[in-house]
């Protein structure tokens, strides 16, 4: 039997991945299309007719993707991929939901479609809806889960020293000195960690509270802020966004 589905993902490479992995573990399953956005995807489910299944990343460029079940009703079952930690897979395994974590491989591919084949998808919307941001990206925030060579390091958010972004490549320094490569822009990292912890410097940036050693004045009313571990550039702080900063740290 043919089964027509869509993939909301917004990350090129997972993609590429996934329909790779589709080819051959479910020849009978067609791609209707690729969506890489909440807003997109909501405009599809509205115009189209419903898929009999969708494939859908937790975190998209544009937000949560529980945000779609806000705004658009979903009566296909949903396969949902993930690229953190236990925490958040745990979650999702008390609210029935199926899930793949990533780098997806075909076992799993092949496990989650022939799990679905067994779970009501109704009770799993009815839970989604419930479910908030807040809730699913508390959850996702205590800590990630990162692929580096042939292993998938688990990585607590506490121990977070920074997070660079260059050249639309994103590194995670921890405090100890270790770094791993990151799938996830800045702005979506942002979203999953806590406020009062992490801040976003600067385009190249994102600074843990704990990791701030000292603050220099620089040129301009700048700030230029050292860390515990050593960066790979200056982290400078905009004269215009220097009280916000300091109202962060809680300097009056």
């Amino acid at each position: 039997m043919n089964i027509n589905a869509i993939i909301i993902e917004d990350e090129i490479a997972a993609q590429r991945n996934l329909i790779a992995l589709l080819a051959d573990v479910a020849p009978n399953i067609t791609i209707l299309a690729v969506i890489d956005s909440v807003a997109d995807s909501v405009e599809f489910l509205k115009s189209n007719a419903s898929p009999d299944l969708i494939f859908m990343d937790i975190h998209l460029a544009d937000g949560h993707s529980f945000h779609i079940f806000d705004s658009v009703d979903v009566s296909s079952p949903v396969i949902f991929t993930t690229a953190y930690d236990q925490y958040a897979l745990d979650a999702f395994k008390l609210n029935s939901i199926e899930y793949l974590l990533k780098p997806i491989n075909a076992a799993d591919l092949n496990h989650a479609l022939n799990k679905l084949k067994t779970l009501t998808n109704i009770e799993l919307i009815e839970k989604l809806r419930k479910l908030s941001y807040r809730e699913v990206g508390g959850v996702s925030a205590k800590s990630f889960l990162l692929p580096f060579k042939d292993k998938l390091i688990p990585i607590n958010a506490d121990d977070i020293c920074h997070i660079y972004t260059t050249n639309e490549k994103v590194q995670l320094t921890t405090l100890a000195g270790s770094s791993y490569p990151m799938d996830k822009s800045l702005d979506t990292l942002m979203g999953l960690l806590p406020n009062d912890s992490f801040y976003r410097a600067n385009r190249q940036f994102i600074i843990a509270r704990k990791a701030i050693k000292d603050i220099d004045v620089w040129f301009g009313n700048r700030l230029s802020v050292n860390l515990s571990q050593p960066t790979q550039e200056r982290v400078i702080i905009s004269k215009n966004r220097v009280a916000e900063f300091k109202v962060w740290l809680g300097v009056r």
